[in-house]
């Protein structure tokens, strides 16, 4: 039982990682970089990518946070583990107010930018631009800062549940 503490936990702490990483290379790179391009360029970018990141890996790391952080929580709710509990169902929260954060506001973002269509098309790109980048910006800074402090959170619970486990 005890390694499968262990693993939950450092699973848990990886895929939290992953996705922290994940948002905040958005937050600090790829969407500096393309507010310092054209309209067209942003909204191509962005439409390629929100096409491209649904796939198995993008899934499995981002459900796989939630649900790896909740079965470690769930796993060291007994006598003797629970120094770790309150970091990991701290980071659990967290990671929470992502999922809500990604699906009340990133997504619908994302799927309002692809019903726009075809930028080549488009004759108000300005407008579709204004209407996307400003808010996803916002929402995507809350989900890199709630996601990185999830990661620090179930680092030191690794560290506590370390110590527990010798």
């Amino acid at each position: 039982m005890n390694a499968l503490r262990t693993l939950s936990l450092l699973a848990a702490t990886v895929t939290m990682g992953l996705m922290a990483g994940l948002f905040a290379a958005f937050a600090y790179s790829v969407m500096p970089g393309l507010s310092r391009a054209d309209d067209r360029t942003l909204v191509v970018a962005m439409q390629r990518i929100n096409e491209s990141i649904l796939n198995g890996w993008f899934f499995v790391c981002f459900f796989g946070a939630l649900l790896l952080t909740a079965v470690a929580a769930g796993l060291h709710l007994g006598a003797g583990w629970r120094g770790a509990l309150p970091w990991i169902v701290a980071a659990l929260v967290l990671y929470l107010v992502v999922l809500v954060v990604t699906m009340a506001a990133n997504v619908p973002l994302n799927d309002a930018l692809a019903r726009a269509g075809d930028p080549d098309r488009l004759t108000e790109i300005a407008a579709v631009r204004d209407r996307f980048a400003p808010a996803w910006i916002r929402w995507n800074l809350l989900r890199a800062a709630a996601s990185t402090a999830g990661f620090g959170l179930l680092t030191w619970a690794l560290v506590l549940h370390g110590r527990v486990s010798g």
